[in-house]
């Protein structure tokens, strides 16, 4: 896969656009960046550290956390040229789903 295609699963999410942060494209819904593109070789989805071991366990080759504490939090690469279009795809999908739903409301303090 290349950087475009995976780009491309990206933006056919439903309510997707592209930005940037860091100087990186980085992909949106409702704001909330769930994916970012740093390079050719490597896209990066926001998954949850249970979701990041379940993807990683099943696709070792294609999937790797990133280092460091966001790693440990589940930002998760995905390793361009190994990974299928399909997981590829399910990945992303997860990831938006993840930011796709809105923040939990804070409650208010009685009184």
């Amino acid at each position: 896969m290349t950087a475009e295609a995976f780009r491309k699963l990206a933006l056919a999410l439903a309510d997707v656009v592209e930005g940037a942060h860091m100087g990186k494209a980085d992909f949106r819904t409702g704001g909330r960046i769930f994916a970012t593109l740093p390079g050719e070789a490597v896209g990066v989805v926001l998954l949850t550290p249970e979701q990041q071991r379940v993807v990683i366990d099943t696709a070792p080759s294609m999937f790797a956390p990133v280092k460091g504490g966001w790693g440990e939090k589940g930002a998760t690469q995905v390793v361009l040229e190994k990974v299928s279009v399909a997981r590829a795809k399910d990945a992303l999908k997860l990831a938006w789903s993840n930011r796709a739903k809105p923040p939990p409301r804070r409650r208010r303090a009685p009184g």
